[in-house]
């Protein structure tokens, strides 16, 4: 049976101001947030333009701050086609009584949102000690942590990674590694280097797919290697729709002819079967 085509990275922003009051994350909203903004409505019929069965929704910390009503109301909504990913001050003493708030709401993923294009330095270390409970939170209640952690402080990725096996840690965007001096790609090094932890996933979004034909890199070399690093049950597709520009129908696309150099199996995980794994609510 062929897995169903499955979005883990796709945000909604609300109209409706007074119902959903605009607090973003740092102070600041981001553009495409202002610019291009899809309502639940809109995403459910891009979802059904583009042939994509079911979505993890992706609470969005740079229009809503730690607010994720929005998308525990669309899981509300759409009980058989959505799961939501949330986010909670991880900082804060009661993160983890937040946590299962969100979680009896049917938002089944959290997000560890450190830094983004309105915050250019991350706001907290992803290994500092006031987090664990977050972490032990996520083992018990089964959640997948979504983080994105970038290059530059993958030692602390890796610290989590070692001191809670049994939580599936998300790394958004490949955590922005430079792939340009094509294969071997030996400046991908350091993400490499964390593929030996069976509990890293890989979401493999938009801006991922355009960057494998920047510099020396080609799909044809790149999607192959982080296959036989990572494994395809490992890698998950997120279209970031739509704070990337273009239509889901769009950002489906090039990510399916991007991976048309790997085997269809592996093209199942990514659109669709590892997703299962991470989001298991989303199999009913």
């Amino acid at each position: 049976m062929t897995s169903p085509i499955i979005d883990i990275h796709p945000h909604i922003i609300s109209t409706d101001t007074a119902r959903y009051p605009i607090t973003p994350l740092g102070g600041t909203r981001s553009d495409w947030s202002r610019e291009r903004s899809v309502t639940l409505e809109q995403m459910i019929a891009a979802m059904d333009e583009a042939g994509v069965d079911k979505a993890a929704m992706v609470h969005s910390s740079t229009t809503y701050g730690f607010a994720c009503d929005y998308v525990a109301d669309a899981v509300a909504a759409y009980p058989k086609r959505l799961t939501g990913v949330f986010s909670v001050n991880v900082l804060e003493p009661d993160a983890a009584q937040k946590m299962r708030y969100w979680y009896g709401k049917g938002l089944t993923g959290m997000r560890i949102f450190s830094r983004g294009s309105t915050i250019s330095e991350p706001w907290l270390a992803l290994d500092d000690p006031r987090i664990r409970p977050c972490f032990e939170c996520a083992q018990e209640l089964g959640v997948a942590v979504a983080t994105n952690a970038t290059v530059a402080v993958f030692s602390q990725l890796e610290a989590v990674l070692q001191q809670f096996p049994k939580v599936s840690f998300i790394l958004d965007h490949l955590g922005g590694t430079d792939f340009t001096d094509g294969a071997p790609y030996d400046a991908a090094a350091p993400l490499w280097n964390l593929a030996r932890y069976p509990n890293l996933y890989l979401k493999i979004a938009s801006r991922n797919y355009s960057a494998s034909r920047k510099g020396k890199a080609t799909a044809e070399t790149l999607f192959p290697k982080i296959v036989a690093e990572f494994g395809s049950n490992r890698m998950a597709w997120g279209s970031n729709y739509p704070a990337s520009e273009g239509r889901l129908t769009e950002l489906l696309e090039l990510a399916r002819k991007t991976v048309t150099c790997l085997p269809p199996r592996d093209q199942e995980k990514i659109f669709g079967g590892t997703a299962l794994s991470l989001y298991p609510s989303l199999k009913s």
